[in-house]
């Protein structure tokens, strides 16, 4: 069953993988090659195959990328391994030997295949997103999206706590690629929270009129009424303060079940006044806090629109409650839930107010949005996709937060490893004369997970309808070459990899075909615990009903 999952996934893998079309009960179609997407979606019965589902997952949380990857090495292994134990070798034995293999594995590359680049330039980030996006819908432009990848996670740039920091290290300490970055005392580290990047879906133009706003917000919403302006910007230093409520903003009512008894008809009509006066009371006390514009989540009916309308406030209703938030973050104010304070009376804190430069209505394809310019709290961007349908806005979105991921990795642990297949290659070649060092029967698991580690450089080349036994041979002897000879020359030879565009094989560093090195190293750390979870089974059983027992 776990070999099937794996088939599934198989052919998506590589700059030349083929896209899954997923149709579900109701006729929706979702149409992706992301690997994590695929699994996740699919409804999984078996539950050995489900370790290799949840696996997907864990690695798009962790790393984001290389989803794909891992259930191929996961299923590879544990094909071996049953291969293994069918010809008499116990799975203790073959448990043990992963578990060896995989730690020769992580040292080699930390020792041999990281290139640490203390201050990571563009160019490196560029190339790495590019290598994520190479197998997405949008591997055409990726010139275009990289760029807009890195520049968005680095507009999200914030210093790192102690406690981010002694997060690092500790994932350092357990192998992690961290472990190869030494930061001076008294240097300052940084993080780069995704969440703070917002990703808003418009249909038309094409993908190539994408754009970022750097520093600022775009929100899926209009203005509640025709009559408030269209912008409202910063005047004399001061700025445009924002409200994020989460309540209504509706003609206050009486609560259910209070009966009020009315003997004199005038006082029906002071009954209405008075609740129209409180609606008018609070929203005063919004506008004398100082907010330019009103956003909230729940309804604004037409007495409370009047009120913003003559005060010139831009207001919009029915917000997401999410996006809220994160503007409430970006612009340094908070959601608002209720105006009664301690002492049961109704006040507005104007340090709830979020602040910017300037906030403007935009046409952008069938509908309007806010935007956002110039927040005044932590960094926040938003990423405006366009594109011709529903469909390729969803795989764009997938793509992108892939490589956002990637970028985010990198800039944090400043290291990186080859990739296109030239770090699996090189631990084959390594494994294999690592095992022929041990005595013990271990040495048979050591060499069938060195061959394991080939099914990614083999798959690639069968994607890309070339030659798979011809060119990891190739691959096979360059590395070894590098391995073994003494020439400095040949040092080089480690970071080969496949160009599956010609079908030849290439120095994938100096082609800039890269990867975060804790990307590759948490993928075989993953594979190998949910391969080894698989072979410690034995045995099946199947529980029935507790009366049954009894």
């Amino acid at each position: 069953a776990a070999l099937a999952v794996a088939n599934i996934v198989k052919t998506s893998l590589g700059p030349v993988g083929l896209d899954k079309m997923l149709v579900d009960d109701i006729g929706d179609v979702l149409i992706t090659n992301d690997g994590a997407t695929i699994l996740k979606s699919l409804e999984v019965e078996h539950p050995a195959a489900r370790v290799l589902v949840d696996l997907a997952n864990l690695q798009d949380q962790e790393v984001g990328d290389g989803t794909t990857s891992v259930v191929i090495i996961a299923s590879e292994l544990l094909r071996r391994g049953n291969d293994l134990v069918k010809n008499g070798i116990h799975p203790t034995t073959i448990i043990s030997g992963y578990r060896t293999a995989l730690k020769a594995a992580v040292s080699y590359i930390k020792k041999e295949m990281v290139v640490n680049v203390s201050t990571l330039g563009d160019e490196h980030l560029i190339n790495a997103a590019k290598t994520s996006m190479s197998s997405k819908i949008i591997g055409k432009e990726s010139d275009f999206f990289s760029k807009l990848a890195v520049d968005a996670v680095k507009s999200v740039k914030m210093n790192a706590t102690a406690a981010d920091v002694a997060g690092y290290d500790a994932m350092g300490s357990s192998g992690s690629a961290e472990a190869a970055v030494v930061v001076p005392n008294g240097k300052q580290r940084y993080k780069y929270p995704l969440s703070a990047i917002h990703i808003l879906k418009a249909h038309g133009k094409s993908s190539m009129d994408s754009h970022l706003i750097g520093g600022g917000f775009a929100i899926n919403a209009m203005r509640a009424a025709q009559g408030m302006p269209t912008f409202v910007e910063s005047s004399e230093g001061n700025c445009v303060k924002i409200a994020m409520l989460d309540m209504n903003l509706q003609r206050h009512r009486m609560g259910m079940g209070v009966q009020v008894i009315v003997k004199d008809p005038a006082e029906i009509e002071r009954i209405k006044k008075r609740e129209m006066d409180i609606t008018r009371e609070r929203i005063r006390k919004i506008i004398d806090a100082g907010a330019r514009v009103v956003l909230t989540t729940k309804g604004v009916d037409d007495l409370c629109m009047k009120y913003f309308v003559e005060a010139g406030i831009i207001c919009a209703r029915r917000c997401n409650r999410e996006d809220l938030k994160r503007l409430a973050k970006a612009t340094g104010g908070r959601v608002v839930t209720t105006m009664a304070d301690m002492e049961g009376n109704e006040t507005f804190d104007p340090d709830c107010l979020g602040g910017c430069d300037s906030v403007r209505e935009v046409r952008i394809g069938d509908g309007e949005m806010l935007y956002v310019y110039g927040c005044k709290g932590h960094g926040a961007s938003t990423i405006v996709l366009r594109g011709a349908n529903e469909y390729m806005l969803d795989e764009m979105d997938r793509a992108l937060h892939d490589s956002l991921c990637v970028v985010k990795r990198m800039l944090e642990s400043n290291t990186l490893v080859p990739g296109g297949g030239a770090a699996e290659a090189a631990l084959s070649v390594y494994l294999d004369d690592y095992a022929n060092t041990i005595e013990s029967r271990e040495q048979m698991v050591i060499q069938e997970y060195a061959d394991a580690l080939l099914v990614i450089p083999k798959t690639l080349a069968v994607n890309a309808a070339k030659d798979a036994s011809e060119l990891v041979a190739k691959l096979r002897s360059n590395h070894a070459k590098g391995q073994h000879s003494e020439d400095e020359a040949d040092a080089a030879l480690k970071f080969t990899g496949l160009n599956l565009i010609d079908g030849t094989i290439r120095d994938n560093l100096v082609a800039g075909v890269v990867e975060p090195a804790i990307s590759k190293i948490k993928s075989l750390r993953f594979a190998t615990e949910a391969a080894i979870t698989i072979l410690r089974i034995d045995d099946r059983i199947t529980l029935n009903d507790s009366k049954g027992l009894a």
